[in-house]
Order: C-alpha cells, then structure tokens, then sequence
C-alpha cells in the first residue's frame, strides 16, 4: 500500500565509516547472514543518512504519509534483540511485529515470505551476532487516519500477502531456480517492477511488466515490447551489476539497488537472476506518446553559441538552448556522450523513449549518483534544490521535450503539469484519493442512510 523510496542517496559511507552493504569489501559467500542482509537491500531502508547501520529513522515517503524505518539492531530495548527466531521470521516475512502489530508493506515482507527457512536463520543470527546494537530509538510513523489503523492490513494482507517459501521446480536449472528465488524473494524485483491494482496489491498476472514507483517508473522487465526483447544477456547482467549498459544507465531506485545490493553479488547469481527473467511471460509495455504537447519554444533553432562561458538563459528560453547549456558539456550538442563511456549517449538511451517521461523528467529533476565498482558517477540535477543550474517546470519540460524528440527513437512531449508531478512526488494513487476526507465523510453518509432505512424497513416489517 506504498510508494517506494524515491530516494536513498549520497549513503554510500555511514556511521564508523561501513559501507551500505554489510559485504564491504568481503568474499561472497551466498549462505553467510552478511551476504543475504545485501541482497535483501536491508541496509538501505534501515539505515538513515549520516546514521548508524540498521538504526532506522530513515524517512519513506509513499502517498499514505511518510513511513520511518525501525531500529533492526540487536538492542533489546529499541530494536531487535528480544526477537525469537520465528518472531524474526514473523516480522521478515508475514509483515507482524513483535508486540503483534502490523507492518505497512513498504517493507517487502509480500517477497521475503519467499525466503527459505535457512536464510531467515542465517538472516537472523547475522542480526543478533554480528551487527552492533543501537541504544536509541527511532522515529514513530505517524500516518494520517484512516491510514494509521495498521489493523486494516489484515485484510490486506489476505488479499496480497502470505506467501509461502519458494521451492525449486525439478523440471528446471539450477540457474533457473536460483534465479527465480533472487528474483521474487530476496531481491524484491517486483516489489518495483509488478504494477499495482487500484488497492496497491501486485497485479501478478502481470508479473515484472513494469511499474510506477513515485516520481519514477521501474521498467516492463520481461522479453515483452519495451521489455528486454531487445537486450543481450551480457548486457543485462552488466546492467545489474554496475548499473551501465548499451541501452542506459541506472538512475533513481535503481541506481541505489545497484550501490547498495546488486553490485556486491556474485557473477553466478547475476546471471541466474538474468536466465530467470529471461523465462518470464512476455508482456508488451504501453509506448505510446505522452498526451502533452510541446511548445514551439522547444523546438525553436538555436545557433549554438562558441562559447557559452558567462552564459544566462532567458526564462523563455527554448529547448536546444536548454540543452546546449545544461546538457551538451556532458553527452554532446549531438547527443553522442563522451568517447570513452563516462558520460553515456542519448542517441539509443531508453531513458528518451515513449513510455519513459517520468525518468527522463525524474533524472533530469534529481540527477543521478551511483558508486560502483570503486567509481562515482554524478550527473547534477536541475531542480528546485539544484546547486548547478535551477530550472523551472516549463523549463525543464521544454528541455526533457527537446531532447526526446531529438534523440529519442520516437520522441515524446512533456508538460510542464506532468514536471510539477514528477517534481511533488508522483501521481495521486487512487487509494488515496478514495480515502480523502470528502469521500470518506459520503461514503459514512451513505452507510449511515442505509442503516437507517435498514432499520425502517424492520420496524415496518414486524408490524
């Protein structure tokens, strides 16, 4: 019932100096409590920015409200360490507490009930033997009504949890069947990737075809059109595991799997998670253009300036000026990027095709940071928050235009309605506007008219 995380950011160093990934520098070892804890992306949710690792307080924003993460240390008194092992397991895998309250799904509990018994053990003692114990509290959430009943997530959870752990399928490969367990347990793929029903559950018939998530949007990763029919299984894999390929480069909630999970796996259970995908169902991804318009500022010719050293844009400003001068340093007035890679093209990027606005205008907004492999990629984001160039959302949806149309296969417009969106947080889920206060102050109206005529029809008919 969540949006995801539109952000875990500028975390790859925490407290006494430890990596996001509990891995660090350390050998792979698939059964260690360590290596799970990393593929489970635990530290990412659990850990604040500039915090201590797995003390919580790291803020969530979904459309209910924000959701603060808990305390997941061994503390007996804040966190975790009077935790049975099927309290643990509990908690990990059925979404319930403790003390017996529920969790809210933006901890993915619907796909870590497919974790094997052996791993939430392995999980567990990780937990209470080798992570330091966080003497402090973290934050409560606090969600407005009617979205603070977390007894509501019993029905919810019989509509969209309680899965079962998964076991493999002797028809086959042991590349498949590993695969098939990263993939929808641990890793959580399609806690982003499965879009959601009007009540925010996982449409899993439509497994991995693509999903919104905030202000971006996970992408359709079944062989399907606009899937991965296209990509090379090296490609995929590279994808996954430094976050570049061909066909683009990690960005937003991607970007931060790759920093803080994906890049710390083995090679053998990357390509287990691409032989997997690889046998999902196809599903053809929606292509088609966004309902904007562009202006004509967007496409007006510019006369590229010999130097733009000086420079200020005028608020009127047109598209290729707007690329020329926040854009073409980096990837080129052609769109070709850089030579040898570090600023990746545009011509070919699935970022500029139908379908993808929300992560063109998303990475546009915010940038993009990504550490792998010993290496950090910053691109500077042109938002409100920007220390580079502020630009605003007609601006922005004048350049993100511009450059789809231009570099795009087949282009897409972009409004400056959609931006301001994008720039707040995403789109309104249903859910939550059915639970806006007008509505709910009918919908009690309407119970309460039929209750009363319920109840006039009684009287009547006893007489």
């Amino acid at each position: 019932m969540t949006r995801f995380p539109l952000t875990r950011m500028a975390r790859a160093l925490m407290g006494f100096g430890l990596l996001a990934s509990p891995l660090a520098a350390q050998t792979p070892d698939p059964a260690s409590g360590a290596y799970i804890a990393t593929t489970a992306d635990c530290a990412a949710c659990h850990t604040a920015k500039g915090g201590k690792p797995f003390a919580g307080g790291y803020a969530i924003n979904s459309p209910m409200g924000v959701i603060t993460s808990s305390n997941i240390t061994p503390s007996k008194e804040f966190g975790i360490g009077s935790y049975t092992l099927e309290e643990f397991s509990d908690a990990v895998r059925k979404g319930i507490r403790r003390d017996g309250a529920h969790l809210y799904p933006a901890m993915p509990y619907p796909a870590y009930a497919h974790m094997s018994d052996a791993d939430i053990a392995a999980l567990y003692d990780y937990f209470m033997q080798d992570v330091a114990p966080v003497e402090t509290a973290a934050p409560e959430t606090d969600l407005p009504f009617p979205f603070s009943q977390r007894w509501a997530m019993i029905g919810w959870n019989a509509l969209f949890a309680g899965g079962a752990p998964i076991t493999s399928d002797p028809d086959q490969s042991e590349a498949w069947n590993r695969g098939r367990y990263l993939v929808q347990g641990p890793a959580h793929c399609g806690t982003c990737h499965t879009p959601r029903n009007l009540l925010m559950g996982s449409k899993t018939a439509d497994l991995m075809a693509g999903g919104d998530v905030g202000a971006w949007y996970a992408p359709n990763l079944t062989p399907g059109k606009g899937g991965l029919s296209d990509w090379s299984d090296a490609d995929l894999a590279r994808y996954l595991k430094t976050g570049i390929a061909t066909h683009g480069r990690a960005s937003g909630p991607m970007a931060e799997a790759v920093e803080y999970s994906l890049q710390h796996l083995s090679d053998t259970d990357i390509d287990a998670m691409v032989t997997y995908l690889r046998s999902l169902p196809a599903r053809d991804s929606d292509l088609s253009p966004a309902a904007g318009q562009a202006t004509d500022a967007a496409f007006a010719p510019w006369e590229h300036s010999a130097n733009r050293t000086g420079h200020r844009l005028a608020k009127d400003a047109g598209g290729a000026e707007l690329y020329e001068t926040a854009c073409a340093s980096c990837h080129g007035l052609s769109g070709d990027g850089s030579k040898d890679g570090t600023y990746p093209a545009l011509k070919g990027n699935v970022t500029l095709e139908n379908g993808q606005s929300a992560n063109l205008v998303s990475t546009i907004l915010h940038g993009v940071t990504r550490e792998t492999e010993g290496k950090h990629t910053l691109m500077p984001g042109f938002g409100p928050d920007s220390l580079v160039q502020k630009l605003d959302d007609a601006q922005i949806a004048r350049l993100a235009s511009y450059a789809s149309m231009t570099f795009g296969d087949t282009g897409q417009t972009v409004t400056a309605d959609e931006v301001k969106t994008l720039r707040t947080g995403g789109p309104v889920a249903p859910l939550v506007r059915l639970a806006a206060p007008q509505i709910m102050i009918g919908v009690a109206l309407v119970v309460l008219l039929v209750l009363v005529l319920l109840v006039v029809w009684l009287i009547r008919r006893r007489r």
